[in-house]
């Protein structure tokens, strides 16, 4: 099954080509409430059929359980997508990238996806007891040895990226940006130098900027919206007030506030790729839409004026360190 045609970004120099909108699955089986296989496996089937090529997913997301409903959905094109996972955390969530560990997590990974190559290999978190130079040196046996073709960073800081890349080029660095998010940007000049791509996950800020955010405590107790500080009482009244001002720019242009924030991701450099996740069919359609949305000088300066340094609130209670 062929899907439409979406237009391609490239993603580092190393020949790795995507669409200008990736998939995040995460949230099908994970950290947002009851898991829906069903209608996960669905919506990645939608957002083939609208031109999306590049799906994310990881071990930590289900130990496995995610890797392989990705691996179902996508059987049938596997050929015409890339599929990036991660490796790097325990079941506990602290963090493990001994090469041993890498190499077994990757069989692992292979094995759940029903796949013979990973596309793109993120090492998931730096893991300060594990010299990256190490975790670049087994990544690049690893795509000696055909099982990998890209690798990957995710919240790693200048130096780090540095490293790695002298030993293996990392093609992507996948750190959480978007409207309400703008940290990201202080690692743009070093990614420009050293020709690396960035995929953002959390595009629409964890679904806020859907139009559709509810009070912390309003959600299933198992989704980690409650928690986050965007959501608490002060900062989710002026977050709310936010994307309401962007929505109303949104339906000037026709489009939704979703759109717009994609949109606005896109417009930031051709080497940026947003990965929205969704359970929904008719969300990953109004996601896909915003490949096609063009913003004008004017609307990026509206933009910037209704949120000029991001939302209100931390997007962690404690935030990760970029060396």
């Amino acid at each position: 099954m062929k899907g439409t045609t979406m237009q391609q970004r490239s993603l580092g120099q190393q020949g790795l080509a995507v669409s200008a909108v990736g998939f995040g699955a995460m949230g099908i089986s994970s950290f947002y409430g009851p898991g829906d296989e069903q209608g996960g496996v669905a919506t990645i089937r939608r957002a083939h059929e609208l031109g999306v090529t590049f799906f994310d997913t990881a071990e930590l997301y289900g130990w496995g359980e995610n890797e392989k409903i990705v691996g179902r959905a996508v059987r049938d094109f596997r050929d015409d997508i890339v599929i990036a996972t991660k490796f790097g955390f325990k079941p506990d969530f602290s963090l493990d990238s001994r090469p041993e560990h890498i190499r077994e997590v990757v069989d692992n990974s292979l094995r759940y996806l029903g796949i013979d190559t990973i596309d793109l290999l993120y090492q998931h978190r730096v893991d300060p007891a594990v010299p990256i130079e190490d975790v670049a040196g087994t990544v690049k046996e690893l795509i000696q040895a055909g099982k990998v073709k890209y690798f990957g960073l995710s919240e790693a800081g200048p130096q780090t990226i540095r490293k790695a890349h002298a030993v293996q080029p990392v093609s992507a660095l996948q750190t959480e940006y978007s409207l309400f998010e703008r940290a990201a940007e202080q690692l743009f000049p070093t990614l420009d130098e050293l020709g690396v791509g960035f995929v953002a996950y959390s595009p629409l800020g964890r679904g806020f900027i859907t139009g559709t955010a509810k009070p912390a405590g309003e959600y299933d107790q198992n989704d980690m919206r409650n928690r986050d500080l965007r959501w608490q009482p002060g900062n989710f009244e002026k977050n709310v007030e936010a994307v309401e001002r962007l929505g109303a720019l949104a339906a000037s242009k026709g489009a939704t506030v979703a759109q717009l924030a994609l949109a606005w991701l896109l417009a930031q450099g051709e080497h940026i790729v947003p990965i929205p996740g969704t359970r929904s069919p008719r969300r990953v359609e109004e996601n896909a839409g915003a490949a096609g949305l063009d913003l004008t000088k004017a609307d990026l300066a509206a933009i910037d004026e209704i949120l000029p340094t991001g939302g209100y609130g931390a997007r962690y209670a404690q935030l990760p360190t970029w060396v």
